[in-house]
């Protein structure tokens, strides 16, 4: 579409490898993040009440058994230093006398370090809590020496060298993940590009194949083919596809050639024969007798029936035909079509051999009739001694459809032809159904036919669902038909 936005395969790639690896960083940074905060906070959580029995234990060994009191200057030096790290502590005699508080000691500086606190774990690790108390008896022997009070923010809390800690934690995962992003952001072009390359010129080369092949870059052959042996397998499926579609499609105008070079050849003969007859009428170099005008007529049947198979090839070839099917005997056509020919047969010096079998078969009588009449002039034609051989033989079933509703299995006939000929050169076994095509070059059109009668009788039995095949070797061609 005009003015719609496109973006080559290399980029797209690229782009789609470097989204991938920022999703799946990203992804592992987060789960790491997550993962190293939960076991930081069972960590922490632990530390805090460890912490807190750790100065429960400090404040009560200040105790004196003698004096019966505590060291107030200590407790106190103890108390302001804990408050700094968030621990809020009260001491209490065994009479419930406050020895030294926290709270009561320096309430703004008490209210500061829990607001700080507050703040840190509510912004920044978006945590809200309340203080937490933790009551501690003093035991002195089997006397109560007092309680230690310690508040804490709950259910935890992260000092600043904590908080500093995961801060630098965070800051090393995100530089990690951008110079790791980077690194596979670089990666991902070269690796695209290579991806790419392959497909972009597969692409070329059918850009080229289609512009040699429909006329644009002149009459010339060009041969185009693109590297194989990627070790990618889909890559490797597009290149040799590629190289056979090049391969068919060479092949294809070389025998679109041969096809306009056969046609004319076997035009120009009798138009030349017909030319130089009627040429000769005119000047009074002939006269013009039954022999002559018959000469003349002979050219022209030849003619007409060079028309007739061309027109029948590229009806059958193009399904424009309606196949009239009824139920018949292939070995009595068989028999009838052998018989027509055996006149020919013993003009030749050959013997005529039937193995035929009954053989009911739904078909259009005709035009099977006019395949075998095809393969058995091809076999005389190319025959000088020995026998032709018709015969008929089970081909076993065809493949069934295994559902309930499916037909019953249906038998394959197989019609066998067979001669002691020249046989076929195992090169153009796979050619002989062509039109045009003959392996006996050393043969003149008059001796070896057009070399349509074979791609006819392929056409017609094709367009019955059923097979043609040609074989050789010892010695004479077999041609196989299945029905």
């Amino acid at each position: 579409m005009k003015g719609s936005f496109t973006i080559s395969l290399k980029n797209r790639l690229a782009l789609t490898y470097a989204l991938f690896i920022s999703l799946a960083l990203g992804a592992l940074t987060l789960l790491i993040n997550i993962f190293t905060g939960i076991i930081f906070t069972a960590l922490v959580k632990d530390n805090i009440a460890e912490k807190s029995e750790e100065i429960a234990r400090a404040i009560g060994e200040q105790y004196d058994p003698l004096n019966q009191g505590f060291n107030t200057s200590t407790v106190e030096a103890m108390g302001m230093f804990f408050l700094h790290e968030g621990y809020i502590v009260t001491v209490e005699d065994e009479k419930g006398n406050f020895v030294w508080a926290a709270r009561s000691c320096d309430m703004r500086q008490c209210m500061d370090v829990v607001d700080s606190i507050s703040l840190r774990m509510e912004q920044r690790f978006r945590l809200k809590g309340s203080m937490r108390i933790q009551v501690f008896p003093v035991k002195r022997g089997s006397l109560d020496a007092g309680t230690i009070t310690i508040e804490t923010y709950g259910p935890f809390f992260f000092s600043e060298t904590e908080t500093r800690f995961l801060a630098s934690i965070n800051r090393l995962l995100l530089g990690a993940a951008a110079v790791i992003t980077l690194f596979g952001v670089c990666l991902s072009i070269p690796l695209a590009r290579a991806i790419a390359k392959p497909v972009l010129k597969a692409g070329e080369a059918a850009r080229m194949i289609a512009k040699v092949h429909s006329g644009g870059v002149g009459g010339e052959d060009i041969i185009i083919r693109i590297p194989e042996g990627y070790r990618t397998r889909e890559l490797a499926e597009l290149s040799r596809s590629i190289n056979k579609l090049a391969g068919e499609l060479e092949e294809s105008k070389r025998r679109q050639k041969q096809l306009s070079a056969d046609i004319a050849h076997e035009l120009r003969s009798p138009l030349t024969c017909l030319q130089g007859n009627m040429e000769a009428l005119i000047d009074g170099v002939f006269k013009p007798d039954r022999e002559h005008l018959e000469s003349c007529h002979e050219e022209i049947l030849r003619l007409a029936k060079l028309v007739r198979d061309l027109n029948t090839l590229t009806n059958l070839e193009w399904e424009n035909i309606t196949l009239e099917k009824t139920k018949f005997d292939l070995a009595k056509l068989l028999q009838v079509t052998a018989e027509q020919f055996r006149p020919a047969i013993l003009e030749k010096g050959l013997k005529l051999e039937l193995d035929l079998r009954e053989s009911p078969v739904n078909a259009d009588y005709g035009r099977m009739k006019q395949v075998f009449i095809n393969i058995l002039s091809n076999a005389i034609n190319y025959t000088d001694r020995g026998a032709i051989t018709v015969s008929v033989r089970d081909g076993g079933f065809a493949p069934r459809n295994l559902s309930a509703a499916a037909p019953p299995p249906r038998l394959i006939w197989e019609a066998v032809v067979a001669d002691t000929g020249i046989g076929i050169p195992e090169g153009d076994l796979s050619r002989v159904f062509e039109r045009f095509y003959r392996s006996d070059k050393s043969r003149g059109r008059g001796s070896g036919g057009a070399g349509i009668g074979l791609a006819i009788a392929a056409a017609i039995v094709h367009a019955h669902g059923g097979t043609i095949s040609a074989e050789s070797g010892g010695g004479g061609s077999t041609f196989r038909v299945r029905l």
